[in-house]
């Protein structure tokens, strides 16, 4: 059995800065690409960034361009959402997705249980 535990949400006033982290446990033999997504109210789920297994690789939503960073610790089993001068419209649950080969070689697309974001002054 494999899992994601995402941390690190919160209220912020506007302009302000959050990072969350996105950690896997279990058998895990390989993560592939990790993606951040989130989803406000009335709205769909929609990609805010994805990061390569490797780490070399990135692409974000037009929306957060410039503001927001991914990254990821192999090491660690552990990927994170850099998120700086946020708005209001960043407002939403945030879930970290990604792929998991665990070590009998099963592979599981893998979703957090999301975690709140409120930018609000």
């Amino acid at each position: 059995q494999v899992q994601l535990v995402e941390s690190g949400g919160g209220l912020v006033q506007p302009g302000g800065s959050l990072r969350l982290s996105c950690a896997a446990s279990g058998s895990i033999f390989r993560i592939k690409a990790m993606g951040w997504y989130r989803q406000a109210p009335g709205k769909e789920r929609e990609l805010v960034a994805r990061i390569t297994s490797s780490g070399v690789s990135a692409n974000y939503a037009d929306s957060v361009k410039g503001r927001f960073t991914i990254s990821r610790d192999t090491a660690k089993n552990t990927g994170y959402l850099q998120m700086n001068n946020l708005k209001p419209e960043d407002t939403a649950v945030y879930y970290c997705n990604a792929p998991i080969v665990t070590t009998s070689l099963d592979e599981y697309d893998c979703w957090g249980q999301g975690t709140q974001v409120t930018v609000s002054s």
